[in-house]
């Protein structure tokens, strides 16, 4: 039943069903079906109808934006994007998540943080979620190329937004929704100062793309490269559980 309880003590009650479909996405459903049935009932000519009728069902499966059960873990970061992780690296933030931008909103400084990847395919959803709970600092949207958003120089070429979140104790947490090959916009839901809760839809990236995210630099990532994650679902790290080694925080 609808708005029924799910949880790990038999409550509720689970089955498959088709995932909705992002009112963003379908008036590009209902434009290529519109298409598809006039090569097929007015032209005839079902060599073009029936592949365009199938990049139809393409095009909806694209925006579908199935529910997501997010962990209740108050310091749990979760996957802002639904993908492959394709790297977890140290790097300094990027410019204009850095310093102050003049809101008064503090940045993620210099120093290096730690950037988790997301890779997602036009066989991933596209929709983003909020990766912790708290208040959206900033939204900088970035203009660019459209090359592989599989290759590293992505995060610096390509069409991009920075999102910077800030939880209520104060820890930031940022990320970037950048654009890919075939991807030719980023659209946002939200705006600075909205209050956003962990799993919350935030935008998409229309036709395949990637998600950087920066976490503390002494954040233990929970993920390995190669993983699929979840938007919404998948644990990347949790905020005050650091790196351990022979029992000793660094």
């Amino acid at each position: 039943m609808a708005g029924e309880i799910l949880d790990n003590e038999g409550r509720g009650e689970a089955g498959w069903s088709w995932p909705p479909v992002h009112p963003e996405g379908r008036k590009y459903g209902l434009i290529a079906g519109v298409i598809a049935l006039f090569f097929l009932l007015v032209l005839d000519w079902e060599i073009v109808g029936w592949p365009l009728l199938v990049l139809t069902f393409g095009v909806f499966a694209f925006f579908r934006d199935p529910r997501r059960i997010v962990p209740q873990d108050p310091d749990a970061i979760v996957s802002p994007a639904d993908g492959l992780i394709t790297l977890i690296r140290k790097v300094p933030p990027p410019l204009e998540l850095q310093m102050d931008d003049g809101s008064g909103s503090a940045g993620l400084g210099t120093d290096d943080v730690i950037r988790i990847s997301i890779f997602m395919s036009v066989f991933d959803v596209h929709i983003n979620r909020a990766p912790v709970s708290g208040t959206l600092r900033r939204l900088v949207y970035i203009p660019g190329k459209f090359v592989n958003a599989d290759l590293d120089k992505a995060s610096e070429d390509n069409e991009r937004q920075h999102l910077l979140m800030e939880r209520e104790d104060g820890v930031l947490v940022g990320f970037t929704q950048i654009a890919g090959l075939v991807a030719r916009r980023i659209v946002p839901f939200v705006k600075p100062g909205d209050m956003l809760a962990a799993g919350q839809r935030v935008g998409l990236i229309r036709f395949g793309s990637r998600v950087d995210i920066y976490l503390p630099a002494d954040t233990e990532p929970a993920v390995v490269l190669g993983q699929k994650a979840i938007a919404g679902e998948t644990v990347l790290a949790r905020i005050g559980q650091t790196r351990l080694i022979e029992g000793i925080a660094l």
